[in-house]
């Protein structure tokens, strides 16, 4: 998790932001929860590295 945050400001269509309230409401989270999910998501996607960025932890399978 990280430690320090920043602000990030955007500007989105009021119909969209009332939606995503909602559907955050009813899965019992925060529209910032699901943003920054995004934003980890897409940085993932597009192999970026940062600072604070989770190890990421590899299972080993047996072949017998």
């Amino acid at each position: 998790m990280e430690k320090k945050t920043a602000r990030l400001t955007i500007l989105i269509d009021p119909d969209k932001k009332k939606a995503l309230e909602t559907l955050c409401q009813q899965q019992d989270l925060t529209p910032s929860q699901v943003i920054r999910q995004l934003i980890r998501d897409y940085l993932q996607k597009h192999n970026v590295e940062y600072a604070t960025q989770p190890e990421l932890t590899y299972s080993k399978t047996r072949t017998p």
